[in-house]
């Protein structure tokens, strides 16, 4: 049930990623952001309430409150990479990073995670993963390499860093601090950039949403991009402690390519054959390494 759970967030992502485009090309990038984060906060809040949760129950590890943070690195890095390279070669050298990551939190239980070693029969599903990512990275740009490579260590960490928070809270509780962290590092960022680009906050705020063609956008779906984020946030917190970090990242991975290629054929009739490949690929080692496990367990 966990490895469809991953599979459905991998999904849920892809929406989640048309519907955050189309949000950022309205109000702009910094805007959307904060949009996003709020209207995820809220709802988080909400459903915190509803449940009659506590906000802030007791102090933790410092470190359990940085998932939201990370997150939005995970913003920063992609958007640094955008243009530089392929959208293929980020999301194949994003995997990449997921999986270095991944691979070391299972080999080691970093953070307090359960272990899964990698053993030796796990090489060639391995390397078949390795070919797939691989064979989707079509450009080339050193910096757009490191920082896609990165956006992947993040998105590893910050899902590690909510689960670890719901294990001593709980999965809602997690999310809200997910979003209210991020929500505070958005801010931040925004005044950062606001004051380097164009010398006063306003002025940015003024260029990305206020100076919109309406306020609110006609197409309300384009404002859903926060609340497929908590979805994504709610089932990471319960599927990260279930299954190993790797086996979660590449799950994930098969059901964003798979349906993304869905997604680029309905809504702008592209279809990327080497995303086909590269996923199939990945999908097989992905395979042949949970028979290998099941095989294992089934022979303890």
């Amino acid at each position: 049930m966990f490895y469809l759970i991953s599979l459905f967030m991998g999904v849920v992502i892809s929406i989640m990623v048309a519907v955050n485009g189309n949000l950022t090309a309205r109000y702009g990038l910094h805007s959307a952001t904060i949009i996003i984060h709020i209207i995820g906060l809220i709802l988080i809040m909400a459903i915190v309430l509803i449940k009659r949760e506590r906000f802030f129950p007791k102090r933790f590890a410092w470190f359990l409150y940085l998932g939201g943070a990370t997150g939005v690195l995970t913003v920063l890095f992609n958007n640094v990479a955008f243009g530089r390279i392929s959208v293929s070669a980020i999301m194949a050298l994003g995997l990449f990073g997921q999986g270095v990551s991944g691979l070391l939190i299972d080999q080691y239980g970093l953070f307090g995670m359960k272990r899964h070693p990698f053993t030796k029969q796990k090489i060639f599903g391995f390397l078949l993963i390795l070919a797939g990512i691989f064979y989707m990275i079509n450009t080339f740009e050193m910096v757009a390499v490191i920082v896609s490579f990165l956006a992947g260590v993040t998105i590893v960490l910050s899902r590690t860093f909510n689960a670890k928070l719901a294990d001593v809270t709980s999965v809602r509780v997690s999310t809200f601090y997910n979003y209210l962290v991020g929500l505070t590092v958005a801010v931040f960022i925004f005044m950062l950039v606001g004051r380097a680009e164009t010398g006063h906050v306003l002025d940015t705020l003024h260029a990305e949403f206020i100076a919109a063609p309406r306020m609110f956008a006609e197409n309300w779906h384009i404002y859903l991009g926060g609340v497929f984020g908590v979805v994504v946030v709610l089932l990471s917190n319960v599927v990260v402690v279930k299954i190993s970090a790797i086996y979660l990242t590449l799950l994930i991975f098969a059901g964003t390519i798979f349906s993304g290629v869905v997604i680029d054929v309905m809504l702008m009739g592209e279809f990327s054959m080497r995303n086909v490949v590269g996923g199939i690929l990945v999908t097989a080692g992905l395979c042949i390494n949970l028979l290998l496990d099941k095989k294992k367990l089934l022979a303890e």
